[in-house]
Protein backbone atom coordinates (compact mmCIF):
# COMPACT_ATOMS: atom_id res chain seq x y z
CA UNK A 1 0.00 0.00 0.00
CA UNK A 2 1.44 3.42 -0.75
CA UNK A 3 1.33 5.84 1.89
CA UNK A 4 1.76 9.46 2.16
CA UNK A 5 5.33 9.44 2.88
CA UNK A 6 6.12 7.26 0.08
CA UNK A 7 4.35 9.92 -2.68
CA UNK A 8 5.98 12.63 -0.68
CA UNK A 9 9.46 11.36 -1.22
CA UNK A 10 8.68 10.27 -5.13
CA UNK A 11 8.05 13.66 -5.82
CA UNK A 12 10.89 14.60 -3.89
CA UNK A 13 12.75 12.62 -6.20
CA UNK A 14 11.27 14.56 -9.35
CA UNK A 15 12.07 17.57 -8.67
CA UNK A 16 8.71 19.13 -9.01
CA UNK A 17 10.25 22.51 -9.33
CA UNK A 18 12.08 21.60 -12.66
CA UNK A 19 9.23 19.92 -13.75
CA UNK A 20 7.57 22.85 -13.41
CA UNK A 21 10.34 24.82 -15.26
CA UNK A 22 10.35 22.33 -18.09
CA UNK A 23 6.94 22.67 -18.53
CA UNK A 24 6.50 26.80 -18.66
CA UNK A 25 9.23 25.91 -21.39
CA UNK A 26 7.39 23.96 -23.90
CA UNK A 27 4.09 26.16 -22.77
CA UNK A 28 6.06 29.87 -23.82
CA UNK A 29 7.87 27.78 -27.05
CA UNK A 30 4.44 27.18 -28.08
CA UNK A 31 2.90 30.32 -27.29
CA UNK A 32 5.45 32.17 -29.04
CA UNK A 33 5.95 29.84 -32.16
CA UNK A 34 1.93 30.58 -32.54
CA UNK A 35 -0.27 27.86 -30.92
CA UNK A 36 -3.43 28.04 -33.79
CA UNK A 37 -5.16 25.14 -33.77
CA UNK A 38 -2.89 23.17 -31.86
CA UNK A 39 -3.37 24.03 -28.32
CA UNK A 40 -4.27 20.62 -27.09
CA UNK A 41 -1.10 18.98 -28.45
CA UNK A 42 0.83 21.91 -26.59
CA UNK A 43 -0.70 20.64 -23.31
CA UNK A 44 0.00 17.13 -24.01
CA UNK A 45 3.94 18.27 -24.57
CA UNK A 46 4.03 19.60 -21.49
CA UNK A 47 2.58 16.66 -19.58
CA UNK A 48 4.99 14.96 -21.65
CA UNK A 49 8.02 16.33 -21.32
CA UNK A 50 6.84 16.89 -17.25
CA UNK A 51 7.09 13.08 -16.86
CA UNK A 52 9.85 12.59 -18.47
CA UNK A 53 11.71 15.34 -16.96
CA UNK A 54 10.69 13.33 -13.81
CA UNK A 55 11.76 10.37 -14.62
CA UNK A 56 15.02 11.44 -15.77
CA UNK A 57 15.51 13.37 -12.22
CA UNK A 58 14.54 10.25 -10.56
CA UNK A 59 16.61 7.71 -12.21
CA UNK A 60 19.38 10.43 -11.94
CA UNK A 61 19.39 10.08 -8.03
CA UNK A 62 19.08 6.07 -8.57
CA UNK A 63 22.51 6.18 -10.20
CA UNK A 64 23.65 9.19 -7.63
CA UNK A 65 23.38 7.05 -4.49
CA UNK A 66 26.48 6.99 -3.37
CA UNK A 67 27.53 10.47 -4.67
CA UNK A 68 24.53 12.12 -2.36
CA UNK A 69 25.45 10.29 0.43
CA UNK A 70 28.24 12.34 0.83
CA UNK A 71 26.96 15.95 -1.43
CA UNK A 72 23.22 15.88 -0.42
CA UNK A 73 22.44 13.27 2.32
CA UNK A 74 18.93 14.70 3.11
CA UNK A 75 18.12 13.96 -0.55
CA UNK A 76 15.53 10.72 -0.03
CA UNK A 77 17.62 7.57 -1.60
CA UNK A 78 20.79 8.68 0.22
CA UNK A 79 18.55 8.81 3.48
CA UNK A 80 16.94 5.63 3.36
CA UNK A 81 13.50 6.89 3.10
CA UNK A 82 13.41 4.91 -0.53
CA UNK A 83 14.34 1.73 -1.16
CA UNK A 84 16.39 1.87 -4.80
CA UNK A 85 14.06 -0.57 -6.44
CA UNK A 86 10.74 1.87 -5.92
CA UNK A 87 12.93 4.62 -7.32
CA UNK A 88 14.16 2.79 -10.53
CA UNK A 89 10.62 1.47 -10.81
CA UNK A 90 9.20 5.18 -10.59
CA UNK A 91 11.32 6.28 -13.54
CA UNK A 92 10.00 3.80 -15.29
CA UNK A 93 6.24 4.42 -14.87
CA UNK A 94 7.12 8.08 -15.24
CA UNK A 95 9.27 7.72 -18.64
CA UNK A 96 6.47 5.15 -20.41
CA UNK A 97 3.46 7.40 -20.62
CA UNK A 98 5.88 10.68 -20.99
CA UNK A 99 6.45 8.73 -24.21
CA UNK A 100 2.94 7.35 -25.22
CA UNK A 101 1.70 10.50 -24.45
CA UNK A 102 3.80 12.02 -27.29
CA UNK A 103 2.21 9.81 -29.62
CA UNK A 104 -0.70 11.51 -29.65
CA UNK A 105 1.04 14.84 -30.68
CA UNK A 106 2.77 13.57 -33.97
CA UNK A 107 5.71 11.36 -35.10
CA UNK A 108 8.38 13.53 -34.84
CA UNK A 109 7.19 14.14 -31.09
CA UNK A 110 6.96 10.97 -30.54
CA UNK A 111 10.85 10.17 -31.32
CA UNK A 112 11.92 13.32 -29.89
CA UNK A 113 10.25 11.61 -26.40
CA UNK A 114 11.74 8.26 -26.72
CA UNK A 115 15.18 9.80 -27.89
CA UNK A 116 15.56 11.87 -25.18
CA UNK A 117 14.10 9.67 -22.67
CA UNK A 118 16.98 6.68 -23.56
CA UNK A 119 19.30 9.81 -23.71
CA UNK A 120 18.61 11.23 -20.14
CA UNK A 121 18.89 7.79 -18.62
CA UNK A 122 22.63 6.62 -20.50
CA UNK A 123 23.16 9.95 -19.16
CA UNK A 124 22.18 8.96 -15.37
CA UNK A 125 24.03 5.99 -15.71
CA UNK A 126 27.30 7.01 -17.66
CA UNK A 127 27.74 10.66 -19.29
CA UNK A 128 27.36 12.36 -15.64
CA UNK A 129 30.40 11.25 -14.49
CA UNK A 130 32.44 12.24 -17.77
CA UNK A 131 33.98 15.31 -18.25
CA UNK A 132 31.85 17.91 -20.73
CA UNK A 133 29.78 15.10 -22.23
CA UNK A 134 27.31 15.34 -18.74
CA UNK A 135 27.21 19.04 -18.39
CA UNK A 136 26.40 19.19 -22.48
CA UNK A 137 24.13 16.23 -22.46
CA UNK A 138 21.90 18.03 -19.64
CA UNK A 139 22.03 21.29 -21.59
CA UNK A 140 20.79 19.91 -24.68
CA UNK A 141 18.17 18.24 -23.39
CA UNK A 142 17.15 21.33 -21.41
CA UNK A 143 17.39 23.23 -24.88
CA UNK A 144 15.28 20.49 -26.63
CA UNK A 145 12.28 21.25 -24.73
CA UNK A 146 11.83 25.04 -26.67
CA UNK A 147 12.17 22.54 -29.75
CA UNK A 148 9.33 20.47 -27.97
CA UNK A 149 7.16 22.75 -27.73
CA UNK A 150 7.24 24.35 -31.17
CA UNK A 151 6.92 20.67 -32.96
CA UNK A 152 3.76 20.46 -30.58
CA UNK A 153 2.53 23.35 -32.99
CA UNK A 154 3.88 22.64 -36.21
CA UNK A 155 6.23 25.68 -35.86
CA UNK A 156 9.55 24.84 -34.42
CA UNK A 157 11.75 27.29 -36.45
CA UNK A 158 10.91 30.53 -33.89
CA UNK A 159 11.56 28.58 -30.49
CA UNK A 160 15.62 27.75 -32.13
CA UNK A 161 17.05 31.20 -30.66
CA UNK A 162 15.70 30.35 -26.87
CA UNK A 163 17.09 26.60 -27.10
CA UNK A 164 20.06 28.33 -27.41
CA UNK A 165 19.88 30.67 -24.51
CA UNK A 166 18.61 27.48 -22.79
CA UNK A 167 21.81 25.67 -23.46
CA UNK A 168 24.52 27.94 -22.78
CA UNK A 169 22.63 28.51 -19.48
CA UNK A 170 22.28 25.41 -18.79
CA UNK A 171 26.09 24.61 -19.98
CA UNK A 172 27.42 27.49 -16.85
CA UNK A 173 24.94 25.89 -14.42
CA UNK A 174 26.09 22.20 -14.60
CA UNK A 175 29.55 22.80 -14.43
CA UNK A 176 28.94 25.38 -11.23
CA UNK A 177 27.40 22.22 -9.96
CA UNK A 178 30.34 19.86 -10.84
CA UNK A 179 32.28 21.91 -8.46
CA UNK A 180 30.17 22.17 -6.09
CA UNK A 181 30.20 18.66 -6.16
CA UNK A 182 33.76 17.70 -6.19
CA UNK A 183 33.75 15.76 -2.80
CA UNK A 184 31.32 13.15 -3.84
CA UNK A 185 32.05 12.80 -7.25
CA UNK A 186 35.72 12.10 -6.19
CA UNK A 187 34.98 9.49 -3.94
CA UNK A 188 32.31 7.94 -6.29
CA UNK A 189 35.54 7.79 -9.24
CA UNK A 190 33.17 10.13 -11.32
CA UNK A 191 35.68 11.74 -14.08
CA UNK A 192 34.11 15.75 -14.20
CA UNK A 193 35.73 18.89 -15.66
CA UNK A 194 36.93 20.85 -12.07
CA UNK A 195 38.21 16.99 -10.97
CA UNK A 196 40.45 16.61 -14.03
CA UNK A 197 41.87 20.06 -14.54
CA UNK A 198 41.33 22.17 -11.59
CA UNK A 199 38.87 24.55 -10.73
CA UNK A 200 40.58 27.38 -12.39
CA UNK A 201 39.51 25.58 -15.95
CA UNK A 202 35.82 25.30 -14.76
CA UNK A 203 36.06 28.72 -13.85
CA UNK A 204 37.32 30.14 -17.05
CA UNK A 205 35.14 27.57 -19.10
CA UNK A 206 32.01 29.26 -17.04
CA UNK A 207 32.87 33.13 -18.33
CA UNK A 208 33.95 31.83 -22.25
CA UNK A 209 29.79 30.44 -21.32
CA UNK A 210 28.33 32.97 -19.93
CA UNK A 211 30.11 35.38 -22.72
CA UNK A 212 28.69 33.45 -25.17
CA UNK A 213 25.18 33.24 -23.63
CA UNK A 214 25.33 37.24 -23.44
CA UNK A 215 26.02 37.61 -27.29
CA UNK A 216 23.42 35.16 -28.27
CA UNK A 217 20.98 36.74 -26.53
CA UNK A 218 22.26 40.33 -28.57
CA UNK A 219 21.92 38.81 -31.56
CA UNK A 220 17.46 38.25 -32.26
CA UNK A 221 17.51 41.97 -30.54
CA UNK A 222 19.75 43.73 -33.29
CA UNK A 223 18.31 41.89 -35.67
CA UNK A 224 14.93 43.10 -34.74
CA UNK A 225 13.53 39.46 -33.92
CA UNK A 226 12.73 40.88 -30.52
CA UNK A 227 11.75 43.66 -28.94
CA UNK A 228 12.41 46.06 -26.69
CA UNK A 229 10.47 44.63 -23.54
CA UNK A 230 12.61 41.33 -23.99
CA UNK A 231 15.65 43.23 -24.07
CA UNK A 232 14.69 45.32 -20.84
CA UNK A 233 14.10 42.42 -19.04
CA UNK A 234 17.47 40.45 -19.94
CA UNK A 235 18.97 43.55 -19.08
CA UNK A 236 17.70 44.35 -15.68
CA UNK A 237 17.28 40.07 -15.02
CA UNK A 238 19.30 38.06 -16.51
CA UNK A 239 22.50 39.90 -17.12
CA UNK A 240 22.96 41.08 -13.37
CA UNK A 241 22.95 37.35 -12.56
CA UNK A 242 25.20 36.49 -14.33
CA UNK A 243 27.65 38.89 -13.43
CA UNK A 244 27.26 38.45 -9.77
CA UNK A 245 28.17 34.48 -10.38
CA UNK A 246 31.01 35.35 -12.32
CA UNK A 247 32.14 38.17 -9.60
CA UNK A 248 31.81 35.32 -6.81
CA UNK A 249 33.96 32.55 -9.19
CA UNK A 250 36.82 35.05 -9.29
CA UNK A 251 37.63 34.04 -5.55
CA UNK A 252 37.52 30.60 -4.26
CA UNK A 253 33.42 30.05 -3.41
CA UNK A 254 32.56 27.18 -0.88
CA UNK A 255 30.45 24.54 -1.89
CA UNK A 256 27.48 26.16 0.48
CA UNK A 257 27.74 29.52 -2.42
CA UNK A 258 28.54 27.45 -5.62
CA UNK A 259 25.08 25.75 -4.15
CA UNK A 260 23.52 29.10 -3.86
CA UNK A 261 24.37 30.08 -7.33
CA UNK A 262 23.23 27.62 -8.83
CA UNK A 263 19.99 28.01 -7.28
CA UNK A 264 20.06 31.67 -8.20
CA UNK A 265 20.34 30.22 -11.69
CA UNK A 266 17.65 28.25 -11.43
CA UNK A 267 15.17 31.40 -10.30
CA UNK A 268 16.48 33.35 -12.95
CA UNK A 269 15.20 30.51 -15.95
CA UNK A 270 11.57 31.87 -14.77
CA UNK A 271 12.99 35.32 -15.60
CA UNK A 272 14.22 34.31 -19.09
CA UNK A 273 11.36 32.85 -19.62
CA UNK A 274 9.87 36.09 -19.04
CA UNK A 275 11.86 37.82 -21.41
CA UNK A 276 11.47 35.29 -24.26
CA UNK A 277 7.30 35.41 -23.61
CA UNK A 278 7.42 39.30 -24.21
CA UNK A 279 10.43 39.42 -27.26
Amino acid sequence: MINNTLIVNLLRLSRPINVLITALSIGVAGIIAGIGDYGWQLGLAMVSAGLIAAAANTINDYYDIEIDRINKPERPLASGAIEPSIARLASILEYLPGIAIAAFISLPALAMAAFFSALTWIYASYFKRQPLSGNAVVSISTAAAFIYGGIAVNNYTETIYPAIFAFFFHFGREIIKDMEDMEGDQAAGARTLPLLYGTGAAKKLIWINFILLTIATLIPWLQGEYGSIYMWIVLLGVYPVLTYCLSILKGEPTPKQLNFLSNLLKADMLVGLLAVYFR
